[in-house]
């Protein structure tokens, strides 16, 4: 039963391509519009409808500018084509449908879904791949927050969406964000979105995502009995302290109210933590210097992909490698058992744990290659006759030269694999790696 703007069955145009688009159902509503499933020829695709006070000429303007440009990545669900209807005033537009694989984060914050740390990992690095990608253009999304990210919980695939908004870099402009999400400044007053805005909203939707639970809500937001505007304004940007500030502990997390963050807090390494210290300090104060960039997320959350050691209880821990931690030293999160220093590839600056079921990319073989997880060129496998062998198999199309520890020297060819021993080193071509024990 549909009760939005339009009904199943009205048609609107695609004004290029005067493509005609059948109305099947409503999908949602939000502050500006509807969103519909629409028969567009042959295919299903989606339809985002203004309400009446939402269809001005700024936005069809904004709209245009965005359409001509293009997609800056394909994790975005960009506007497509403006439509219109001959029979109802207002407009539109097109863009793909969501699969419906991805997930709302909301899904994750409610633990309708339960994601791998390695999902999480995959998540955060193609989150801030796609606004690194979206702010090369000299574009600012204007809104990230929970509500406009959906991901697949199972390999932490994004799609960014409601990308509407979406302008230039501090023009000026009616959207200025979601209340949790804004920037200290916006709320004040003192800024419009930028770039700058859109580092700090996704160090917290990162934070949400990975600790469930919000970096400046503590004992000061448990303490507000009337959470209105005044007090948002105080959390948010008068007043806010990071929950986890070293130098500040007036708003730390309370026990029996805040366990999300006090538990996933000690389970992140200590590189990560800095990060998110920095992010909610620095970056309170100095928006110009203090804020996170995105491809120092993407690396991050792509190392922390890299450091997670499986416990034999079957829990996901992340081996803290810059404390090189010597066997016994970090105990898993779950059963608290002493996790034993894992077999572990070095690469250069990276250090990646050799699990059972570990891929390299290219981007931990080729310097300068953007962080994907696609195509593996490297994984862990088990020897067809000996189950207790295992060894790392070349997934490229070019010879691998390894050299053993006492100093013999083999090729491994495509689709052969090295044996997993410590001292190996393995020559990639354009990088060497050790394999260490």
């Amino acid at each position: 039963m549909m009760s939005g703007m339009l009904s199943r069955g009205d048609a609107v145009r695609g004004e290029t391509s005067g493509i005609s688009c059948r109305i099947e159902e409503l999908l949602g509503a939000g502050g500006q519009g509807e969103v519909y499933r629409v028969q567009a020829g042959h295919s299903d695709m989606a339809l985002k409808w203004y309400y009446q006070q939402s269809a001005t000429a700024e936005q069809r303007s904004a709209l245009q500018v965005l359409i001509s440009r293009g997609s800056p990545d394909t994790r975005f669900l960009w506007p497509i084509e403006l439509v219109s209807s001959s029979q109802k005033s207002g407009f539109g537009y097109l863009m793909a449908l969501r699969d419906p694989r991805y997930k709302a984060v909301a899904d994750l914050l409610a633990r309708r879904v339960s994601p791998s740390f390695q999902t999480l990992a995959s998540a955060g690095a193609h989150l801030a791949s796609g606004f690194l990608q979206l702010h090369a253009l000299g574009l600012c999304y204007r809104d990230i927050s929970q509500g406009n990210v959906f991901f697949d919980s199972d390999s932490g695939d994004i799609l960014i969406c409601d990308n509407d908004n979406v302008g230039l870099d501090s023009q000026l402009c009616a959207v200025v964000g979601t209340p949790r999400f804004m920037a200290p400044e916006i709320v004040r007053s003192e800024a419009m979105p930028s770039t700058r805005t859109d580092l700090f909203s996704l160090s917290v939707l990162l934070f949400l995502m990975l600790m469930n639970h919000h970096p400046l809500e503590g004992s000061k937001e448990a303490e507000i009995h009337c959470f209105d505007l005044a007090a948002m304004t105080r959390i948010y940007g008068t007043d806010p302290v990071f929950i986890f500030d070293p130098s500040n502990q007036a708003n730390r997390p309370l026990p029996g109210y805040q366990d999300n963050a006090i538990a996933f807090w000690k389970v992140y390494p200590a590189f990560l933590k800095d990060l998110f210290t920095k992010a909610f300090t620095d970056g309170l104060r100095d928006p110009e210097h203090g804020r996170i960039r995105e491809s120092t997320w993407r690396s991050a959350m792509s190392r922390v992909r890299d450091q997670i050691v499986y416990c034999g209880c079957g829990a996901e821990n992340i081996y803290d490698a810059d404390r090189a931690p010597q066997a016994g030293t970090q105990s898993c999160w779950n059963c608290g058992t002493a996790i034993p220093s894992p077999p572990q590839i070095i690469i250069g600056r990276q250090t990646i744990i050799l699990n059972k079921d570990s891929k390299l990319f290219a981007h931990h073989i080729n310097d300068g290659d953007p962080v994907s997880f696609a195509a593996p060129v490297a994984e862990v496998s088990r020897h067809p006759a000996n189950p207790d062998l295992w060894g790392l198999k070349n997934m490229t199309g070019k010879i691998w030269t390894i050299t053993g520890r006492s100093g013999n020297i083999r090729q491994v060819n495509p689709g052969q694999s090295v044996g997993l021993a410590d001292g190996v080193r393995v020559h990639f071509g354009s990088s060497e790696g050790e394999i260490k024990f």
